[in-house]
Order: structure tokens, then sequence, then C-alpha cells
């Protein structure tokens, strides 16, 4: 029987439960995302950093955001590669930068053997509060397997690279394309924060891939000494997880790695072709592939392709689509080639020292040889 009593403790209870369903939120926007922000270069005294855009005549507000309905599942045998890798890693150009920032060598800094203290301390400092990974062969194995566990194809091609080079160009691209972040070559020094690698002027929200010029040879012998006229250097790339060029580079090395391996001519890859297979060569293809790419770019009133003469002599920072191209002072400073300038530039953000471990002696250590030997180390 229902006493006064009872009715009383039932109504509360209900009351309790009506408070707790009806103020509950979703906790996914509370949850701190890593962040990569920037400020503005445009100027030579700017070197201040913000975690938000200052607002600019030209900046972009974001429309409101909606709540994206959970993933169904689907079945994933009928897709094809590409679509694979769109469904486990979409893309959402309006998310932030995580902070990561991956390397990998043969041993980790608590190893007596690792020898790049320096250059590894460096994006540590620059980066406070930024999660740092040197990641070994190993570790770098099992990563690939938790993150592509689904897509098989892709591990065995990683498994069948013949030469750690092209595992470890690949896995860059694996890694980015899988959580995003920065990726930088172990023999490289952090100038300055990737906080301040995008200027004020050019919305966060606006921008996935931000990528550093390697090489602009304007020179008539430049088949000689380069792959490309115009060579994106892949040391260095900042990315949203997901990116469309990180996608498609991922597919290409994929396709390609495991028809050599049907073929037998796998084993045949040999220094110079690492370029074109993994390298700066198939990386620079793949973004001009991807600024042509109807599917992203609306061509209709385009001039013509976009090809290296956009970005020849650039020495500042330019946005095509959600790509931010930087100029070579940004990732090659003190070269003292192709229009590149010092590190006390503000636009010098990362210094390579090139040690190409994989290449011969003679091909390493640009800067400290004459102009073509630095030259001919791409």
């Amino acid at each position: 029987m229902l006493t006064p009593r009872r009715a009383i403790a039932v109504a509360a209870f209900l009351l309790i439960v009506f408070y707790l369903i009806s103020s509950s939120h979703d906790t996914s926007s509370a949850v701190a995302k890593p962040v990569v922000a920037a400020s503005n270069h445009d100027t030579a005294n700017s070197k201040s950093s913000s975690n938000t855009p200052a607002s600019t005549g030209d900046e972009i507000k974001p429309s409101a955001r909606k709540v994206a309905a959970q993933k169904p599942m689907m079945d994933m045998s009928k897709m094809s590669l590409y679509e694979k890798l769109a469904y486990q890693f979409p893309y959402d150009p309006e998310t932030r930068f995580p902070a990561y920032i991956w390397q990998t060598w043969k041993w980790t800094p608590a190893d007596q053997e690792f020898t790049f203290r320096e250059q590894e301390a460096s994006w540590s400092e620059q980066h406070p509060g930024f999660v740092h990974e040197v990641i070994t062969d190993k570790v770098a194995v099992n990563l690939l397997r938790l993150f592509y566990a689904s897509i098989p194809e892709v591990l065995s091609a990683y498994d069948a690279l013949p030469l750690p080079v092209l595992k470890a160009d690949f896995f860059r691209y694996l890694i980015l394309l899988a959580r995003g972040g920065i990726y930088s070559d172990i023999d490289t020094f952090a100038i300055r924060s990737a906080l301040e690698w995008i200027p004020e002027r050019i919305p966060r929200e606006s921008v996935g891939l931000v990528i550093g010029i390697e090489a602009d040879p304007d020179r008539s012998d430049w088949k000689d000494w380069y792959s490309r006229r115009i060579q994106f250097c892949q040391w260095t790339i900042q990315s949203k997880p997901g990116h469309p060029v990180l996608r498609e580079i991922v597919v290409r090395i994929t396709e390609e790695t495991l028809k050599r391996k049907k073929a037998g001519k796998l084993t045949k890859v040999i220094d110079k072709n690492v370029v074109e297979f993994t390298g700066p060569a198939v990386w620079t293809d793949t973004i001009f592939d991807y600024f042509n790419d109807p599917r992203y770019f609306d061509m209709k009133n385009s001039k013509g392709p976009i090809d290296w003469r956009n970005f020849t002599g650039m020495e500042t920072s330019k946005k095509v689509g959600d790509v931010v191209v930087l100029p070579i002072t940004s990732f090659s400073p003190g070269v003292q080639q192709m229009g590149a300038k010092e590190y006390d530039d503000p636009m010098a953000f990362v210094k390579h020292d090139f040690e190409g471990t994989w290449k011969p002696e003679e091909l390493r250590h640009i800067g400290e040889q004459t102009e073509s030997a630095s030259s001919s180390l791409s």
C-alpha cells in the first residue's frame, strides 16, 4: 500500500532522476584536446603566440558546429583503400591541430646510444605541454598494428618495405593520417614553436596541413640535382588527422609496394629510388595533384593548373585551400642558396642538420659543402 510517506519518497526520487537527466551534457566538449595555435609572422618583430587568432579584416568566422552523429558500422571489405582510410580516419578541418610531436630513431633519449639530445630537447622546450614521442622501429610496428588493424593491406605494405628509410618515410604519413600533429626528423632543431607557424590572418579552422619548400632551384640544370622544380620537404610536416593529402600518399605507397612485391621487384629499390618511392618526390606530386583535384577545389574559374610557378621565389606563407605552404626559409634556413635566409629570420622555424644516415657520406651535411654538393643531397 502506498502510504503518504512512501509517496513523498517516490516523488523525491523521481525529481532527482529528472534533474540528473535534464542537467546532463556531452562531456566530450569539456575534454581538453591537444592544440596548436599560431601567431603572426607578417612582421619581423612579431614573436608572440596566441591560442586564438586575432580579429583581422580577412578572418572568416566559423559557423556554429553541429554535433556529429555516431558513425554507423560499415562493411569495409567492399571499399577501396582510399574509402577505407577515409572511413577509418575522417577529416574535419575545424578541429584543432593535435599537440603531438612524432620523431623516429633507432634509440630513444633514454638510451646511451642516442646522439640527438640537443635536437630532441629543442622540440620539447619550444612546445611545453605537447606529447613528444621518439618512436623506435619496434614501437612503430606496434602503433601501426593498433591504428591500422582494420586495414591489413597497409600493414602488409609496411612490413614488405625492404629499407629502413622507406619504413621511416611511410611511418610519418601513417602516424599523421591516424593521429595528426607534427612529424619532424630526429636531426632537426625547433627554432620557433609551431604555435607561430601559421600567421594570425589565416583562421586556424580553415587549415589542415602545413608544409614547407625544400628546394626551389632556379637554374637550368636543376634536374641534375633535384627531382622536382619545386620540391616540398617531408622532414617536417604538421597536419590534422585524416587529411586527404596523407590519405592519398598512403594509398599510393601501399599500392605501389604491393604491386612491386607481387612482381618480385621490391628488393631492387636503391638509394636514388627512395626519393621517388616514398620521399619528397612522391610527396610533392601528391600535394600538387591535391591542389588540382576538382573533388576539393573549384577549377571552373582557374586560369591554369597550380604548379611550381605559383611557389617559386616566395618569401612568406601562402594558403592554398586548406594547406599553408611556408617559404624555403621556414624549414631550410641557413643553406645559403635558393633564396633561403638565415636562422635569425622571422620566418625560420626549423633547422635541419641533413644527416641523411641512409645516404652515402658525401651526400650528407648540406650547408657545410659547396653549393653543388649541397644540392645533390635532395
